[in-house]
């Protein structure tokens, strides 16, 4: 019998480029954060033995969230001390993982259809010996590495990384599930490229392009969906896969809804949440549990988690809302909320530039393009908005910052930072 494969998740980067929302792999969609949705993924398919990389910032978090899977599954925590690339985190594993076992490397912010992962382990059992790399087939151009192969053996002999739309070797992108037969093999082959005197981190990618010269190499090709978590605006792209997923409506008993209320298509709605007369929900929608829809609030293509308040004549549309946030009488668009975000009355996210082209947005410094034609605000937690306050498409808004009423935000927004507009009062009591 094929021996199933360790399961190792990548979960230590630093998620710099998310800024203003912190780790990615504690970001929650519906009920469980990412990384306890994707090891129960794991887990149903039979692949109870995972390690975990995380990293000093994520650790005790990480571990918090495991603790009750360890029943069912064999769950290891391993700390990358600082971030040296995809090559040291897997050395990270070595203690944890038996000599020459097979493993299955993965990244806790890349989510896919559950049947690449059952693909990747056919391929696996059908010929233990070779090494399988997921490659997905896109007829675009992706930013990314592109697989290139033997056209008489249909092996893969190489990643090019980013050759451009004119340069591409293939039409399919390296996503990391990748199958590995013998862990063993390939960590001396990473110990072996961090010996050499190169200042590139990609020591991973070159110890597979190493072993591509005396070992079978495949790709498992997959058209599936695929949503990876490298910037903030990517929160709505794992948002809309996970809201596709829901089949209802499904509403908690405890939940109330008014007569006079809206439901509609693919909805789920939480215990303790409370729809009032007026308010509409429009599929597909996930309301959490306690949050409130006041009077003639809309929620639409949206997940608002849990304890928020969407107040009277709010509307929430194709946006991403955490814990305990609060809004009244206000416009959310294509935007993301971080925990307990206030935003106030009459406030607006805008979401469409005048020329109608794509939304930008600067990450550490350099312009970036959302790939969006709509993209609003993204709001780091405990940021307080105030009254009349408006955000220019694709603004980013940092941690417990302030902004003034009637503010017009044009650019971003550092962390604890104030941001408001001088206003000079003019009396005219038609005396003079």
């Amino acid at each position: 019998m094929t021996q199933l494969p360790i399961v190792v998740v990548l979960a230590g980067g630093a998620s710099s480029r998310m800024w203003p929302l912190r780790e990615k792999s504690l970001l929650r969609f519906g009920t469980e954060t990412l990384l306890i949705s994707q090891l129960q993924r794991f887990r149903k398919l039979g692949l109870t033995r995972i390690v975990v990389v995380a990293n000093p910032g994520n650790q005790h978090d990480i571990a918090a969230l495991v603790e009750p899977l360890r029943e069912a599954s064999e769950v290891h925590i391993v700390v990358q001390p600082e971030a040296r690339g995809m090559g040291d985190a897997l050395l990270q594993t070595a203690p944890q993982i038996p000599p020459h076992a097979p493993i299955y490397v993965t990244q806790v912010h890349d989510v896919v259809d559950e049947q690449l992962h059952v693909n990747m382990l056919a391929a696996y059992r059908a010929d233990p010996a070779s090494t399988y790399l997921a490659g997905y087939e896109y007829d675009g151009y992706f930013p990314g590495g592109y697989l290139k192969l033997d056209a008489a053996t249909a092996r893969i002999i190489g990643i090019v990384e980013k050759p451009g739309p004119d340069n591409k070797p293939s039409n399919l992108v390296n996503i990391v599930a990748h199958m590995h037969p013998d862990s063993s093999r390939l960590f001396d082959a990473i110990r072996y490229e961090y010996g050499r005197d190169l200042s590139s981190d990609d020591h991973y990618e070159r110890a597979m392009d190493t072993l591509m010269k005396s070992t079978s190499y495949r790709v498992v090709p997959y058209r599936g969906p695929w949503s990876a978590l490298k910037y903030p605006w990517h929160v709505l792209d794992v948002m809309n896969d996970y809201l596709s997923r829901i089949d209802g409506p499904v509403i908690a008993d405890t939940a109330f809804i008014a007569s006079t209320a809206s439901i509609s298509g693919n909805v789920y709605i939480g215990p303790g949440a409370k729809i009032f007369p007026g308010a509409a929900v429009v599929g597909p929608a996930y309301i959490g549990a306690g949050t409130v829809l006041g009077n003639n609030s809309l929620v639409r293509g949206s997940m608002v988690l849990n304890h928020c308040e969407v107040g009277f004549t709010t509307e929430v549309a194709r946006s991403y809302v955490s814990d305990h946030c609060a809004m009244h009488a206000c416009r959310v668009l294509d935007s993301i909320f971080a925990e307990r975000v206030n935003f106030s009355a009459g406030c607006t996210t805008a979401n469409l530039r005048i020329d109608r082209g794509m939304v930008s947005s600067v990450v550490k410094g350099q312009k970036v393009s959302s790939g969006r034609d709509k993209l609003g605000a993204i709001i780091g937690r405990e940021a307080f908005i105030a009254v009349d306050a408006m955000t220019m498409p694709g603004v980013k808004i940092g941690e417990r910052a302030q902004i003034g009423p009637g503010t017009h935000v044009r650019f971003d927004v550092l962390d604890d930072a104030k941001v408001y507009v001088r206003q000079e009062i003019v009396i005219d009591d038609g005396r003079n």
